[in-house]
């Protein structure tokens, strides 16, 4: 009903009565994996085509496996519903020892573990609240884009219960609204800051993807006529074949010629960036606060100026479009210094396989029927210096870096994107 028909799991003690329901739910298709952690980051891949996902897993030996998954999803700002076969509903309030466990009588180590990388945490050992738990955890990951934790006692899933005998209602979120005053006042402060710069741009980053405002910033940079670049945590969120599309923005590892157009202008426009020390090159980027306008999710921050909270960044980027006056001094900079790449050097017989020349390979494999998933580490960079045909996908896991996260990400994308060929860029140098 939220979008996910396929869900990847680990039996295990705790949950096998609950995957035999699973199993018999018709349209729900259950996947085994061979660990906790795979099928975290299986789930993780699913939730960046489908927009949810969903693993299940067994009792403490099974959830701290999975968790550092769940974690990297927490970073992403994906909606990852985790799921864990729980004790006994009989076994609460007594001193009993589970198997399983770290051999004390203590069943909330998991629960307080998923704490920090969960955005609702739900413990179900009675059937009288079930299922506004598990419809609180469910609506709170899609409101949040967060992961939630939902443990399920392992004797309660085949008991019938009244609250869950009705057909389910579809399910449905009130949407989220701007301030309208608040966003009207933005969109005339940074029309005005803009309007009134000789060489503006664009710089896509990673938070418009949980905005749901890609579509919108392309809007704005088709009306403005601005160059467009991406922060390397949002490669593949804007079309590369966007005519002022000049790259990646990276600092002093920026494309070509990118970087001396950002930082020489005299107002950017960032959509929901992350400036951690990854992204900034070591906090060395070349910009200055009273230059910018920063867009959060819900949030306007203009240069050292007024801050605007409640305003959507999707509706102040429509509203935007309607107000800046076209100006393409920056892009027109960026065409008269542009170099065209060269090709790599074919390589002399007997020669070892150089990167640049296997890059060139992949890069002619690419299409709009393909799907690109980069591993953490020199993959990350060499995939960088792709160019994605329309309709490619991208995915990698910067904020968090998890080395092994796209090895499962790939079986969950595929599983998500059935109209997809997803080819995984993984190892040498992972580390």
């Amino acid at each position: 009903m939220i979008g996910v028909s396929d869900v990847f799991s680990v039996p295990g003690d705790f949950n096998l009565t609950l995957l035999d329901h699973l199993i018999a739910e018709p349209g729900l298709n259950l996947i085994g994996c061979c660990n906790e952690l795979n099928a975290g980051y299986a789930a993780d891949g699913y939730a960046r085509s489908r927009g949810v996902g969903a693993c299940v897993v067994t009792f403490t030996v099974g959830g701290l496996s999975v968790i550092n998954a769940i974690a990297g999803a927490y970073s992403e700002n994906l909606p990852l519903i985790c799921i864990a076969g729980g004790p006994n509903s009989n076994d609460y309030g007594t001193n009993r020892i589970l198997h399983h466990t770290i051999g004390l009588p203590d069943f909330t180590q998991e629960l307080r573990c998923f704490q920090t990388v969960t955005c609702f945490q739900a413990v179900v050992n009675d059937l009288e609240y079930a299922h506004e738990l598990v419809d609180t955890a469910i609506s709170t990951a899609l409101k949040e884009s967060r992961p939630v934790y939902i443990s399920i006692s392992c004797n309660l899933p085949a008991i019938p219960h009244p609250t869950f005998s009705r057909e389910p209602v579809p399910f449905s979120l009130a949407p989220k609204l701007s301030n309208q005053m608040g966003l009207e006042a933005a969109i005339e402060a940074a029309a005005e800051f803009l309007n009134k710069a000789v060489k503006p741009v664009m710089v896509a980053g990673p938070k418009l993807r949980v905005a749901k405002a890609c579509n919108a910033f392309v809007e704005l940079a088709d009306s403005c006529g601005y160059p467009v670049a991406v922060m390397p945590s949002a490669k593949g969120m804007i079309p590369e074949h966007h005519p002022h599309f000049i790259g990646t923005y990276w600092g002093a590892v920026s494309t070509a010629f990118c970087a001396e157009i950002v930082e020489s202008s005299d107002a950017y426009l960032f959509a929901g960036p992350i400036f951690n020390d990854y992204s900034s090159v070591g906090y060395s980027l070349l910009l200055k606060k009273d230059k910018a306008i920063i867009l959060q999710p819900d949030r306007v921050i203009i240069g050292n100026g007024p801050t605007f909270g409640c305003v959507l960044m999707k509706d102040f980027l429509i509203g935007l479009s309607k107000r800046l006056k076209k100006n393409t001094t920056a892009y027109e900079n960026y065409h008269r210094i542009y170099v065209p790449e060269g090709h790599p050097l074919k390589s002399a017989p007997k020669e070892a396989l150089r990167v640049n020349v296997l890059f060139q390979h992949i890069q002619n494999m690419l299409s709009g029927d393909t799907a690109v998933i980069a591993e953490t580490g020199d993959s990350w960079f060499n995939c960088q210096k792709l160019k994605l045909p329309k309709g490619c996908g991208y995915e990698f896991q910067m904020q968090y870096g998890s080395i092994g996260w796209s090895v499962g990400a790939t079986l969950g994308y595929a599983q998500a994107a059935t109209d997809k060929r997803v080819i995984a860029c993984i190892g040498d140098g992972s580390c």
